[in-house]
């Protein structure tokens, strides 16, 4: 480009140096050859070389060349010359004079035509250089776009598939049930079936919103100190009963060492990682196969303890393409694996970045037909034992016995579910089927009647979230101070933001978790106690 520019330059002043050197070579003709009316020759030549140079530079020599003309053609030149003097010669110096004037004035006009074109140039080439970027983000905004849909169908098909399949094995066991409601046998095997595929169906909604969760990137890692050998000696008893199902032996390495058990971690990320893993080996491993599982110390340095599981399993394995794409939602290598071995694809997803949260690192190495081998790696904080007492004070602390909780629900299974959950904990329930129900209750009773008010969101007549604003606003010292707790199967980080806005406290995600809200009404208990003493 910027040789083009160059050249384009040279062309353009090609004119004006032509000009000059025929003026300069005039000049020393008609001087070195005395030819009679130099000035006539001269002028001609003059103004040729003006007319072909044009630009300011040929219009202000051609003014001079009019002036220079007009001296050399009068007779009497002594109003200028005070001595005589070589006509000629004089004639050359102007000449000369004049012809630098023009060629100088050329060569600026010229450069300055040069700069103006190529500052065009390279604005239109900056322009262009946008305009190509813009181009190119679009494209790439429209890929992900289209990649986004793609997605979005993929998954709410498969959901419509995953869904659907345990409910109708719900909704047909529960026909079978009905029919022969006689048969006590038939029906509590039934039941059991129901049990598994209700299960199947919560773990499938449970996986969605953690992968919400992970993906929106604002769930933040609690931490608690855990003892890491009770929590895979759980995991164990739920790995052990899936396996024993299918015919599988799982093999917990004897010679495992827990160099520091006490670590401070999320225990619940922890059972997630491990279950999805060894649910994923026993879900693709046939009737007879074998899991492995060899756990040792790989680092101890600046109160950091770093742990490696080895977890082999005999099953069907998988392609080194696959491999590739394992870790990504929905990642599935046969079609009919959803089918046959049940699953979103989600596990796997959810197994690396829950890992990737906490610090440590997953791999993966297969072969079709011989079985897979998972490599974990984990850092942990080290953790002091706690001593006994404390252990107990804590479920103290938690112990909802003797509160008056008022549970606000308008689905019966569900408000029944909660009742007895909260009555064999100690506690004593009012229950209430709407929002208005519950401000209109809470209003016309005594200051310090309730405890704490459970609330579910989507109610008739009047809502959660209405609801509790109604009562903070109510003029009475417990209005703005109770404990009001949601209780909803909305999960979602913006279902939760949304019930802090409205006033309430905590949030609790269906189906109901005992310890959950044990621990949830005591913390909010202790934390209206604190802010009152």
């Amino acid at each position: 480009m910027r040789k083009n520019n160059f050249m384009n330059k040279i062309i353009k002043l090609k004119g004006s140096i032509l000009a000059g050197i025929i003026q300069i070579f005039a000049c020393l003709i008609v001087y070195k050859f005395n030819i009679p009316n130099p000035n006539i020759v001269l002028f001609v030549v003059l103004s040729a070389s003006i007319v072909q140079s044009g630009y300011l530079a040929g219009i202000i020599s051609g003014v001079i060349a009019v002036l220079y003309s007009a001296f050399f053609f009068s007779t009497d030149h002594s109003w200028i010359f005070y001595t005589p003097i070589n006509r000629d010669k004089l004639c050359v110096i102007v000449l000369g004079v004049i012809s630098n004037i023009i060629l100088v004035g050329n060569l600026q006009e010229a450069n300055r035509q040069a700069e103006h074109k190529i500052a065009k140039l390279e604005s239109e080439k900056k322009q262009k250089k946008k305009e190509l970027e813009q181009q190119d983000e679009l494209r790439k905004a429209l890929i992900a776009a289209d990649a986004a849909n793609r997605a979005k169908s993929t998954f709410l098909l498969n959901m419509s598939h995953d869904i659907r399949t345990p409910l109708n094995g719900i909704m047909g066991l529960l026909k079978i049930n009905m029919a022969h409601s006689d048969d006590e046998e038939l029906v509590r095997e039934n039941y059991k079936e129901m049990e598994k595929a209700a299960n199947h169906l919560l773990s499938l909604i449970n996986d969605v919103l953690q992968m919400s969760k992970l993906e929106d990137g604002r769930e933040e890692l609690s931490s608690e100190l855990v003892c890491l050998p009770d929590v895979f000696y759980d995991m164990k008893a739920i790995i052990d009963g899936s396996a024993l199902d299918k015919g599988i032996s799982v093999d917990f390495s004897e010679d495992s060492i827990w160099v520091h058990p006490y670590v401070i971690t999320n225990p619940l990320y922890l059972r997630q990682i491990f279950l999805n893993i060894y649910g994923n080996s026993i879900k693709f491993t046939n009737f007879g196969g074998k899991i492995s599982t060899k756990q040792e110390c790989i680092e101890e340095k600046d109160n950091v303890i770093t742990y490696r599981w080895i977890i082999s399993d005999t099953g069907i394995g998988m392609s080194k393409e696959f491999l590739k794409h394992i870790f990504e939602p929905f990642a599935q290598e046969r079609a009919d694996a959803r089918s046959n071995y049940h699953g979103t694809g989600l596990g796997m997803a959810i197994v690396k970045k829950m890992i990737d949260k906490m610090g440590g690192t997953i791999s993966v190495t297969s072969e079709v037909g011989k079985g897979s081998t998972f490599v974990v790696e984990l850092p942990f904080e080290m953790g002091a034992a706690p001593e006994k007492s404390k252990k107990e004070e804590a479920d103290k602390e938690n112990s909802i016995h003797g509160l008056n909780l008022m549970l606000v629900e308008d689905n019966e299974l569900n408000a029944e579910v909660a009742e007895i959950l909260l009555e064999d904990e100690g506690a004593i329930i009012t229950m209430v089927n709407d929002g208005q129900q519950a401000v209109e209750l809470f209003n016309n009773n005594p200051v310090g009647t309730f405890d704490a008010i459970l609330m579910d969101i989507m109610m008739p007549v009047m809502d959660g979230l209405t609801a509790t604003k109604a009562i903070r606003a109510l003029n009475r010292p417990d209005a703005g101070i109770i404990p009001i707790i949601a209780m909803t199967a909305n999960a979602f980080a913006e279902d939760v933001q949304r019930c802090l806005d409205a006033g309430m406290n905590a949030h609790l995600a269906k189906p109901l978790d005992d310890k959950k809200i044990k621990q949830t009404i005591s913390e909010e208990l202790r934390k209206q106690n604190a802010c009152h003493e």
